[in-house]
């Protein structure tokens, strides 16, 4: 279902850090959090070509400024579900928007499954009316899709076609070499990119 939130992870892929700059982080969470927004899933390929994205600090650098260059404080989040949140300090969603804590049901509301996950939902407002409307509409779009436009169907669900290279990227420090052969760029190199996600 193109709203199941991924599996839960130990940690994050990627440990790029001591940018100068946090939007230099950008091509990692973009990766990081498979071309979607970290709360809604909305995908990059559903949205305007340009600025439908942002980079968001779940512990907002207002409130600790040490944190503004920190990758692991940062996610990958449209501009709704950033705006929604503003300065609110959130649990980080790398760890609870996972499919162990929350489940999209066929009416577009996300079931929490403990008061950390339902506390988060409600901050963002992700089971207001208009999202879960939002999450239904898309769920037939890409039913529809399947069933009459392959074609049409894969460009919904799949990858963008600019994957960052991040090989080819040099942050001052990486701490996670070993994230770069797990990248989707280098999944598609190697010819083992899902046609759909």
């Amino acid at each position: 279902m193109i709203f199941d939130y991924p599996e839960p992870q130990g940690k994050r892929r990627h440990g790029p850090a001591n940018y100068a700059a946090y939007e230099s982080y950008r091509p990692w969470l973009r990766d990081e959090f498979d071309f979607r927004c970290a709360y809604c899933l909305k995908r990059e390929m559903w949205g305007q070509v340009t600025s439908e994205f942002e980079l968001d600090h779940f512990e907002p650098q207002s409130l600790d400024p040490l944190l503004r260059l920190d990758y692991l404080n940062l996610v990958y989040a449209c501009r709704r579900c950033n705006a929604v949140k503003r300065d609110q300090t959130v649990v980080d969603p790398f760890q609870l928007l996972r499919t162990t804590r929350v489940t999209t049901l066929p009416d577009g509301t996300l079931r929490a499954h403990d008061r950390d996950t339902e506390r988060l939902i409600r901050q963002l407002d992700l089971n207001s009316p208009r999202l879960k409307l939002w999450r239904v509409m898309w769920m037939r779009i890409v039913t529809l899709a399947k069933n009459s436009d392959t074609g049409l169907y894969f460009r919904l669900v799949g990858f963008p076609q600019d994957l960052p290279n991040l090989a080819k990227l040099r942050p001052p420090l990486n701490t996670q070499k070993e994230g770069l052969e797990h990248c989707w760029f280098a999944r598609r190199q190697r010819g083992d990119l899902p046609a759909a996600y």
